[in-house]
């Protein structure tokens, strides 16, 4: 017999959830980890007193009542609101599009004004989208596509909105009444004193090894478990045998300012090329924060290298293609898990994730 029931390779939420489920059900789990910490991309960093995102900003929000109780149970959540701007050559202008943004763009005051002037740009594109370009402008029109879409989406993805596909936006979030919460789910907070309050729960009770690379050490670690969960990407598994999938991957520049208050709000998109961050976060306001200090983080999406933290899937057909090919060896492994956002190579809320391992876990334990 084996010393663990399951090797857990990434320490991620998928993981996380997974290792919990598991432990209840008394199984001994073995957590192995790249990086020098917990939590995947969901880790925080505290400074000056305040939590910050070391990956990137992560807001929780779901539908999904059987999560938001799971989550619930762990942490008390906080009442945040994601309320994000977007900064257009210094004009300040509210996300989602909604009757905020239309009366700033064209100061119009009725939903019927806003919707006749999307419908009057609209037109210009004939028939069926060709490529993104099109694809925006035939659901929000120029004006918006212009000024709030194009930079932000080129700066994303490294290339020209007409040399991209039109599938990427399939739709963009439009509303017509003056209400600024990003989000449509029930549910939506930042866990009270961080995301490692939830990710220290989650593997409690569980062995961990730090600074360690799963694939490099592939035999001693499945002859520890009896079975594997594997969160790291699904090409290097299979030694990019079928040819590499492809990511979009970020760059963070963070510092602490010595001022109370930098932008008024946790995340503001800088929506022109020319700026070259997609956006900025100040973290103290996820949490409602009054610290002397305040830290801020520019955001740079960049070009995915071996060796880079792959943030992104790229969403296309060539590499859906690639990914279906790996899936079905996937299928085949009976003593192997693949999870998460590399694992099934797919740009996953973190609800989701939650929603996908507990189905898993489910499975296995039922």
């Amino acid at each position: 017999m084996k010393k663990y029931d399951y090797v857990l390779v990434g320490s991620g939420l998928y993981s996380g959830v997974f290792a919990y489920l598991a432990r209840k059900k008394g199984k001994k789990c073995l957590v192995v980890e790249k990086r020098s910490h917990i939590g995947g991309n969901i880790y925080c960093e505290e400074k000056d007193g305040i939590n910050v995102h070391s990956y990137g900003a992560h807001i929780f929000h779901t539908s999904n009542k059987e999560v938001w109780k799971f989550v619930n149970e762990l942490v008390e959540f906080n009442r945040y609101t994601n309320s994000p701007v977007a900064n257009y050559k210094g004009e300040i202008y509210n996300m989602p599009f909604n009757m905020n943004t239309f009366s700033k763009m064209w100061n119009v005051a009725t939903p019927a004004e806003a919707k006749a002037k999307i419908e009057e740009q609209k037109a210009s594109v004939k028939g069926e989208p060709k490529n993104l370009e099109e694809q925006a402008i035939s659901l929000v029109g120029t004006d918006i596509y212009e000024k709030l879409v194009k930079g932000y989406t080129e700066k994303q993805w490294g290339r020209d909105c007409k040399e991209l596909p039109a599938f990427i936006i399939k739709r963009l979030p439009v509303r017509f009444t003056y209400d600024n919460n990003y989000f449509n789910d029930l549910y939506q907070g930042i866990p009270m004193g961080g995301y490692n309050v939830i990710i220290e729960k989650l593997f409690e009770g569980c062995d961990m090894e730090f600074n360690v690379d799963y694939l490099e050490n592939r035999e001693h670690y499945d002859s520890l478990g009896e079975k594997t969960v594997y969160t790291g990407m699904i090409d290097a598994f299979y030694q990019y045998q079928l040819g590499k999938l492809e990511y979009r991957s970020l760059r963070f520049e963070t510092e602490t300012l010595d001022m109370e208050n930098y932008q008024g709000v946790a995340v503001v998109n800088y929506t022109d090329r020319e700026t070259p961050y997609t956006r900025i976060i100040e973290h103290k306001h996820f949490e409602f924060g009054t610290q002397p200090k305040t830290v801020i983080t520019r955001e740079y999406s960049v070009a995915w290298e071996e060796g880079m933290e792959p943030y992104y899937p790229v969403n296309d057909e060539r590499n859906q293609e690639l990914y279906k090919q790996y899936a079905s060896l996937a299928e085949k492994e009976s003593s192997v898990i693949f999870g998460g956002r590399l694992g099934e190579y797919k740009y996953y809320d973190m609800d989701k994730v939650i929603e996908s391992a507990m189905k898993v876990a489910k499975q296995e334990f039922s």
